[in-house]
């Protein structure tokens, strides 16, 4: 199983292509498919998400369903998933939307 992945080209947070073809920083909304076909379709759209300047640098990760909904299995994706993990600008944590927390 798989999901499309990518970063915003405005802000650079992480996000993934979900059920509507809309790109969505909530891991858990993310369109998962199964065989490759649904992979190419993932592709297709994401290239033309990159030709529309809206995302940069999308690839397809590697998924499990669990009991709690989609998990990522490398640790790199599931560290991508949780947000960032260092402090941005001047002392605040950004969110996954690249809005800072007070």
């Amino acid at each position: 199983m798989q999901i499309m992945t990518a970063n915003r080209l405005l802000g650079g947070g992480v996000v993934y292509l979900g059920e509507n073809q809309e790109w969505t920083d909530h891991f858990a909304a993310a369109k998962a498919v199964e065989d490759n076909d649904g992979a190419e379709a993932l592709l297709a759209e994401a290239e033309k998400a990159e030709a529309n300047q809206l995302i940069v640098g999308p690839y397809l990760i590697k998924v499990e369903r669990s009991d709690t909904g989609l998990q990522p299995l490398s640790v790199k994706e599931g560290i991508r998933a949780k947000g960032p993990t260092v402090e941005y600008g001047h002392g605040s944590k950004a969110n996954s939307l690249g809005q800072a927390k007070e």
